[in-house]
């Protein structure tokens, strides 16, 4: 129910703030309605220049394509040109990076084959020794076969020792004169490599001294262009100078005189901005005196508007109700109605709508006048009875006909009641009517008087004012009356009448509000001229304070221009005179230069290549001398060796006589050995003559391979210069193309962003819908010009450039024509429309809603109520039979705090133990307010069961009388539900279907033991 509350007064105030929404939503939807008149004006204005604008765009667009296509083909054109120059240029470039790379692997080779070349000579040069050695080894050889080869005598070998000491003497003397000879050798091979050395230290004094002279013809050269170079631009920036100093002379006093002139305006401004402070003062007061009244005439608008809106409301309130009356009686259905509607002759009208009814009476009138507060007036008993005849007849209900007499019957009287006819007013024929019905009525203050006086006066019908009846032996009274046509033409009337009163009331709102309105338009329009003038003033100011700042910045720059210019025009004339200065050095040692003597140079090329030749020679004469020297020493070492053999031979002849027999062998050995080492150095020699030749040629070979690798270097060099000069023409001819093409790509740029920017169309689509190629489409017809022509259709034509030109600027002659247009006046007006139809729709929508809700909202109140009724009769219908139960001799019953009203209502318990008076449950004990408390769960339980019911130690403070009590209950709840007892009493575990109990465990964990106790008393019954 709480919770039902607190929705029901979220959606009222939901509600009652809708309301004020619908009100602004119905200001807004009028004003939406008055708007729509000048906007479909430019609306209007805004089709037709639409019309013109497209015409122009279309046009426009067709000339951009033209354009466009003119240029991409010129440059298509410019492109196939270029790349022609490009494949040209890519094969001129190929052949030279082939040319580059056929030098390149020429000038590798040179450097790669210098060391084969000399590796070439270094192998010839060793061969060639190595042979001599072998020369000599074969004599060596040649001499021991020959001694081992004489015939061995088979007497005692050897020779006497004495003779063998003369030969080892003559041996050692021949090893004296091979040791002299080799002595001359090195002596004359010491001379030819000194000489040697000394050839090849002339040979790179003489290349240093051409390298020398060669680097100092090029240093002369550079210098003296070095020097031409400095005296050209020393005098260059001695005529810049002069220049400079020229123009800083006119720029010095052409910044003196602008100072002058800026502080002579900079005195004139200032005296003229003195005059404007006092006029501003004036300004600000009127200015501030303009904006109180604004801020009041704002605030009577404010209160005007809010007292128009409230106006509004009540008037829309008012006529709403006199709506929901007219159609209640449009709504009533009797007889009566359907003859007036029917326009039976002699039936005129209502019987209520022509009477006037004191306010306040209309309930005991209508008692009173009873059925005929709904009967209609007849002109006499004919027409009476004619529509009574036609009802009956057409079975269109009943109705009461008030037939007028002209018979007056006196008027009723009491000592304590008023008539009823003094609160009735009407005319003629009708009032005769009223009074003759209600002639013996007179109304009471309250019942209790009625009845009195009826007592009094039986013949006297006695009303009240709250519609009470009292005749003779019958009272009829109680709630409201139902409506009928007095009560309800008495409604109708006052808010007839007031609905007068708020319409009144709403033209003087408007009224007060139009002028509020207008006054603050005045005071607005005061205020704005006042804060134009002071604006005014405030920009004279500014403008004035702003030229003051100008000038004097002017004068203060033209100032410190001057001073700048003079510290510069006194560097340029101290730059000029050093310029001057380092013209007269630089010429001077320009002229020293160019009178120097040339360095002349000591060696010619010719007396260099004489130089080389005298140092190969020396080289070979060298090597050939190094053989000989080691042939010479060699045959000095075997004279050694036979010397010291022949000694040897002597001393063993005398120590190995006995061991001739062995000597013998020996020799036979080394003869063998001496003949298979010359057939080795034999063969040996005919390999290193095969070796030498072989080297001879290949230093040939090398040396010609050299001499055709330069001539071809030379060739190919002077081929890499045609080359080059060609690429670089062709690179000059393919940028001045890429220039030519930069600037036509940039015209195309230029109106493909044009036609983007402009009409926000791609370069794409402006060629393919506009192209020359496309049908130019017929032009569109303005509004109102639809009828106009000969009625025949236009067609398409072919784009023709001049009649184009000619369309856009008829077009734009027409919008021209057409002034200024709000571009936005027919989106604006379509979708002003649509918000209005749409608010239209939304308005009543929300009505609608706003009174479905406040339908639902009285559904849902019922239902709760009905609900809630139910539940509480249930609940407190099984609380009583419960706490008898539980309480047994006692009384315990629900009562609600209001019963009238279920919706705030609350739920009070009275409980009265056998015994005890008191009926408070704060009176009495913790038990007893528990078994109360269970009381009332159990009551809910049985009053709308559940499936299962959680109880935790609800039994824990009942003694033991109590919980039997108890467990007489949960027996009966357990028939239709499941009640899970968390419980510590012996009693409840002992009705329970199964024990579940949980202890902790010394790991702290939770340990659970269940078992079902029907399932053990069955055991235990079967075992007994």
């Amino acid at each position: 129910m709480l919770k039902h509350r607190r929705r029901k007064e979220k959606a009222l105030r939901k509600l009652e703030a809708a309301q004020g929404n619908l009100v602004r939503l119905q200001d807004l939807t009028n004003e939406l309605r008055r708007q729509l008149k000048p906007l479909g004006r430019q609306a209007e204005l805004a089709r037709k220049a639409a019309v013109f604008q497209a015409d122009a765009r279309d046009a426009r667009l067709r000339l951009l394509a033209d354009d466009l296509l003119e240029l991409q083909s010129a440059l298509d054109k410019e492109i196939a040109d270029e790349n022609i120059l490009r494949e040209r240029q890519a094969r001129v470039e190929q052949q030279l990076k082939e040319v580059d790379a056929e030098i390149a692997q020429l000038e590798e080779s040179a450097v790669s084959g210098a060391p084969k070349m000399s590796k070439a000579q270094d192998a010839w040069f060793t061969l060639s020794a190595l042979r001599e050695r072998y020369f000599g080894l074969r004599q060596v050889v040649s001499e021991r076969i020959r001694l081992t080869s004489q015939p061995i005598d088979e007497q005692p070998r050897g020779l006497d020792p004495e003779v063998l000491d003369q030969q080892a003497a003559l041996a050692r003397t021949e090893s004296s004169a091979l040791k002299t000879q080799a002595e001359t050798h090195q002596l004359k091979l010491d001379q030819l490599t000194a000489a040697r050395i000394d050839l090849e230290q002339n040979l790179v004094d003489a290349e240093s001294l051409l390298t020398s002279a060669a680097q100092s013809a090029a240093d002369r050269r550079e210098q003296l262009a070095k020097l031409a170079g400095e005296v050209a631009a020393a005098e260059s920036r001695r005529d810049t100078r002069s220049a400079e100093i020229d123009r800083l002379n006119t720029q010095v006093a052409d910044a003196t005189k602008r100072a002058a002139e800026a502080e002579a305006a900079y005195r004139r401004e200032e005296a003229e901005i003195a005059g404007l402070d006092a006029g501003e003062l004036q300004l600000d007061s009127v200015h501030e005196q303009a904006a109180g009244l604004v801020n009041s005439a704002q605030t009577q608008l404010d209160k005007a508007r809010a007292n128009l809106n409230a106006a509004e409301r009540e008037l829309a309130a008012s006529e709403a109700t006199v709506a929901a009356i007219e159609a209640a009686i449009r709504r009533n259905g009797d007889g009566g109605k359907k003859l007036i509607e029917n326009n039976i002759a002699g039936i005129s009208a209502k019987l209520a709508s022509q009477l006037q009814i004191t306010p306040g009476y209309e309930a005991a009138v209508a008692a009173a006048l009873s059925v005929a507060a709904d009967a209609v007036i007849a002109n006499d008993e004919n027409s009476a009875t004619a529509a009574v005849a036609y009802l009956r007849d057409s079975n269109q209900g009943r109705a009461a006909i008030v037939i007028p007499v002209s018979v007056e019957t006196s008027i009723a009287t009491a000592s304590n009641a008023q008539s009823l006819i003094s609160f009735i007013t009407a005319t003629g024929e009708v009032a005769r009517a009223v009074k003759n019905l209600v002639a013996d009525c007179v109304i009471a203050p309250d019942l209790a008087t009625a009845i009195a006086i009826n007592q009094n006066q039986p013949q006297l019908r006695v009303v009240t004012k709250a519609g009470d009846l009292v005749m003779r032996g019958l009272v009829i009274g109680g709630g409201e009356l139902a409506d009928n046509a007095v009560t309800t033409q008495s409604a109708l009337t006052a808010a007839t009448e007031n609905f007068a009163v708020k319409q009144a009331a709403v033209v003087t709102a408007r009224n007060e509000f139009a002028a509020a309105q207008q006054a603050q338009q005045v005071a607005q329009s005061s205020l704005d001229d006042a804060l134009a003038k002071v604006k005014e003033a405030e920009a004279a100011q500014a403008r004035i304070a702003l030229r003051l700042a100008e000038l004097s910045q002017q004068s203060r720059a033209a100032a410190a221009e001057a001073e700048r210019l003079r510290s510069l025009l006194t560097q340029a004339e101290q730059s000029l005179a050093a310029d001057r200065s380092e013209i007269e050095q630089l010429q001077q040692r320009l002229e020293v230069a160019r009178t120097a003597p040339t360095t002349i140079t000591p060696i010619t090329a010719e007396q260099r290549d004489l130089l080389v030749q005298q140092v190969s020679t020396a080289r070979s004469t060298e090597v050939e001398e190094r053989l000989t020297l080691r042939t010479a020493e060699e045959r000095y070492q075997v004279a050694i060796a036979r010397v010291a053999e022949l000694e040897q031979l002597a001393t063993a002849e005398r120590d190995s006589r006995i061991n001739e027999v062995q000597r013998r062998e020996r020799l036979k050995r080394e003869a063998a050995v001496a003949a298979a080492v010359s057939i080795a150095i034999n063969q040996v020699l005919e390999r290193l003559e095969i070796s030498v030749n072989a080297a001879s040629a290949l230093k040939a070979d090398l040396e010609q391979q050299r001499a055709e690798r330069d001539t071809r270097l030379q060739s190919l060099r002077h081929r890499a210069r045609e080359l080059e000069t060609e690429r670089a023409a062709l690179v000059d001819s393919v940028h001045r193309d890429e220039l030519a093409r930069t600037e036509q790509r940039g015209r195309i740029a230029a109106i493909e962003d044009k036609a983007l920017s402009d009409f926000g169309v791609s370069p794409d689509v402006l060629i393919a819908e506009y192209g020359p190629d496309q049908l130019v489409p017929p032009s569109l017809k303005a509004p109102g010009d639809e009828e106009t022509g000969s009625g025949e259709p236009e067609v398409a034509k072919p784009y023709v450039r001049s009649e184009q030109e000619k369309r856009a600027k008829e077009a734009e002659r027409q919008l021209a024509l057409l002034g200024r247009v709000n571009p936005l006046a027919l989106e604006e007006f379509q979708a002003m429309e649509e918000r209005h139809k749409f608010l239209g729709e939304q308005l009543e929508d929300v009505k609608r809603t706003k009174s479905d809700l406040e339908q639902v909202i009285k559904e849902v109140d019922d239902r709760v109520q009905q609900v809630f009724a139910e539940a509480f009769a249930d609940t407190a219908r099984e609380f009583e039979g419960v706490f008898s139960r539980l309480f047994p001799g006692g009384e315990g019953k629900l009562i609600l705090v209001d019963p009238d009203n279920l919706l705030i209502s609350g739920v009070d318990v009275e409980a009265r133990p056998a015994g005890k008076k008191v009926k408070r449950l704060s009176l009495l004990s913790g038990g007893e307010r528990s078994l109360v408390a269970v009381a009332f769960l159990v009551s809910l339980f049985k009053a709308r069961p559940s499936p299962f019911y959680v109880l935790d130690e609800v039994e824990a403070a009942l003694d033991d009388v109590n919980l039997g009590r108890l467990l007489q209950i949960y027996e009966e709840l357990r028939e239709n539900s499941q009640l899970i007892v968390i419980t510590h009493q012996k009693r409840t575990m002992e009705i329970a279907d199964a024990l579940y109990g949980v202890s902790m465990r010394n790991d702290g964990v939770s340990a659970v033991i269940s078992q079902r106790i029907r399932d053990v008393s069955d055991e235990l019954v079967e075992s007994q």
